[in-house]
This record gives C-alpha cells, structure tokens and sequence, in this order.
C-alpha cells in the first residue's frame, strides 16, 4: 500500500450514481488503514457531480490533498470536469491494468470509477493497482512535461503550439 498518513487522506468525492461504490471503497481503504476526507454527496438523491469533482481535484491542485477519487455513474463526468484543474491527471479507469498503467505512465493523482458500469470486486482491484503501482519516471516524464507546458498556455487562455518531435526524446 502506499506510503499515506493522516495529513496526506485521500480525498473521494461522488454524485448519487457512485454513492453505493463509495461506501466499499471507504471500507476498503479503512480497513488497510489509509485515511481519507470523504467530501459527499452522502445519498443516492440525484447531485451535480461537478460540485463533488471540483471540491477533489481543487484540493489535488492546491496541494491540499496527492491524490483523490471520484466516482459517478460511468465516471466520464467526473473526469472531464475534474481535468480542467491545474495539475491534475486524472484517469477514467475500467479495468485493472489501465489503473496500474495509469499511475506507471501517468502519474495519475486521480482515480475516476463509474459506479453504475464498474463491480465492487472490479472498482476495488483497480484501485488496489492504483494505489501500489508507482510512477515509472524515466521516459514517461517527457509526456508529462508536455502536458505541463500545454497546461501553462491553455490555463491562462494562451494557444499552445505543439512542439515538433525530437527524435532524441521519443
């Protein structure tokens, strides 16, 4: 499990879709004693998912919070939304391998679950990979510096130009 304490919960945040699936993973990360800061909803009555992304992926990008968890029905919202945020990288996973490859390759700080699309034993084995599998760095950190350079230009409404591909960085 990762090296988390209490000053570093693990944010989760859901709309009425991924109420059910939040309850297990709380469980779940409770009993491996990783702390968390649930931010709601705390119902299956109907939500906005983009207030619960917002509260999540603003704590993610204010350093408040290294990583958090959001769960909507299918997941697509949430991470739409929550990718809006300055230096999040926050990933839609749906299966097992996409959740280790996302944190080896991406050094995702966001999980995104669908609730409705996605089975507890499912949600909880990509979490599992989520959490254990660290960043690779090595050749993945030239990606990540784009997406840090596009984010500079398109957060302050700046064209980004796409630089050309160095063949010594491929």
């Amino acid at each position: 499990m990762p090296d988390l304490n209490k000053q570093d919960a693990i944010w989760i945040g859901n709309d009425h879709g991924g109420y059910g699936l939040k309850l297990d993973i709380l469980k779940y990360l409770a009993e491996r004693g990783i702390a968390t800061h649930d931010v709601g909803s705390n119902a299956e009555e109907i939500v906005r998912y983009p207030r619960y992304a917002g509260l999540v992926a603003g704590a993610v990008s204010a350093c408040k919070a290294s990583r958090g968890i959001l769960i909507c029905s299918t997941g697509i919202g949430m991470s739409i939304i929550a990718n809006r945020f300055a230096c999040v990288r926050a990933s839609l996973c749906t299966s097992t391998y996409m959740g280790k490859m996302t944190r080896a390759h991406n050094d995702s700080n966001i999980l995104c679950l669908g609730g409705k699309i996605t089975g507890v034993l499912e949600a909880l084995d990509i979490l599992n990979a989520w959490l254990t599998t660290p960043f690779e760095g090595g050749r993945h950190c030239i990606s990540l510096d784009l997406i840090r350079d596009a984010e500079k230009s398109l957060c302050t409404g700046a064209e980004w130009i796409v630089p050309q591909a160095d063949p010594e960085k491929r």
